[in-house]
């Protein structure tokens, strides 16, 4: 290989922006200059999502004063252009909602494609009974069993509801842990990467030089710059015997997390740990905060390993991050077309001995990113 070849980390894999992506699909039409002025103008207001976030009729007034000359310049012109815009690549793009979204690729499909007709009549005229899963409704409205039903919803869910999505990308951040975590005969290590822990070390030429230099106030000056060098070095194998300290005091509270996962994680607040180590909470803080550590499990900042507690009917403490887990192994549980709801949540968690509101268990619900038992609900 070329030793001038950038390594394959360091490339920019990114693909364009969907901008640029449509716009390189528009350069390929023959269009008057006008409808370019018109394409560019409605890809401009198209979001990374891939939908239309300026209604037609404002961007035809903008246009118009823009391009007064025009005279035979309408409404209407936007909205065809719009409609060449939607069947490009990806299919869909430049919508107003979803509904329109749907309805664009619905009928982009063959026409033999098996029950896409029925979408299309599912998304133009029952679109909201679909939106609040109301499922007997869609079967007596279109007159389909149930079977028929679902077969119609396969075929939807195999739609893109953010076209943009498919192109739009950011560019790979890659987290280098500071920490290791391994098991090794029985006992968990922690060690520091040593890839990330800078080796310093005085210049030898600069320390001799000083012992030669004749002149006081040069030799003064060295001297107060060798201290600092040397002071900056220490600070830093401080900062890393920190690191390591507060990695093994986590390890150590944490142990049955590593073993088994989410559902066995303690509870561990800063101050347990600076009380332990005798240090401010401030400096645990700071410590742990974009600092990564690597496990079997994976890798974890370090801050992860820190949450509040709720104590169950036994006197336990149980940590948040215990719940959350239990909570989204209830959810996932569930039968699809009947899902939990807050409230049976909470009853199922009170049979594990944890007593939580059902306001509190909607607030992890919604820190996992799970929607509502109404918008959970699916007929297959």
């Amino acid at each position: 290989a070329s030793a001038e070849a950038p390594e394959l980390e360091n490339q920019d894999l990114s693909t364009d922006s969907l901008n640029a992506h449509l716009n390189a699909q528009i350069d390929l039409f023959p269009l008057s200059e006008t409808d370019c002025a018109i394409a560019i103008a409605l890809i401009d207001a198209i979001t990374p999502e891939g939908f239309l976030s300026t209604s037609t009729e404002e961007i035809y007034q903008q246009l118009a004063t823009e391009m007064a000359e025009h005279e035979d310049f309408s409404q209407q012109e936007v909205d065809t252009v719009l409609t060449l815009i939607q069947h490009l690549e990806p299919v869909g793009v430049g919508a107003r909602d979803l509904q329109e979204c749907l309805c664009i690729q619905l009928n982009n499909l063959d026409p033999d494609t098996a029950y896409r007709d029925d979408a299309i009549r599912l998304m133009e005229q029952h679109f909201k009974l679909l939106g609040n899963r109301d499922y007997n409704q869609l079967i007596r409205q279109m007159s389909v069993s149930q079977t028929h039903l679902e077969q119609i919803i396969t075929l939807i869910q195999t739609l893109n509801p953010r076209p943009g999505n498919c192109v739009e990308s950011a560019q790979t951040e890659y987290i280098t842990p500071e920490v290791f975590e391994r098991k090794i005969n029985q006992t968990w290590r922690v060690s520091l990467n040593a890839d990330v822990v800078p080796a310093l070390r005085v210049n030898s030429t600069y320390q001799n030089l000083i012992k030669s230099v004749s002149n006081r106030h040069d030799s003064q000056t060295m001297k107060a710059h060798m201290q600092e060098a040397r002071w900056f070095i220490k600070s830093l194998q401080s900062r890393s015997e920190t690191l390591l300290k507060v990695a093994s005091c986590i390890v150590q509270h944490q142990q049955a997390f590593l073993e088994q996962g989410d559902e066995a994680m303690k509870s561990m607040v800063l101050r347990d740990v600076a009380e332990q180590l005798e240090m401010h909470e401030s400096t645990i803080s700071r410590v742990t905060t974009r600092k990564f550590m690597h496990t079997p499990r994976g890798i974890f900042e370090l801050k992860y390993f820190f949450s509040s507690h709720i104590s169950n009917s036994d006197g336990k403490d149980i940590s948040a991050t215990a719940i959350r887990a239990q909570i989204k192994k209830l959810i996932s549980a569930e039968p699809p077309s009947k899902p939990l709801s807050d409230n049976k949540i909470m009853q199922l968690l009170a049979e594990q001995n944890i007593t939580i509101a059902r306001r509190t268990v909607a607030k992890y619900r919604e820190s996992l990113r799970i929607l509502p038992s109404s918008e959970r609900k699916r007929l297959i």
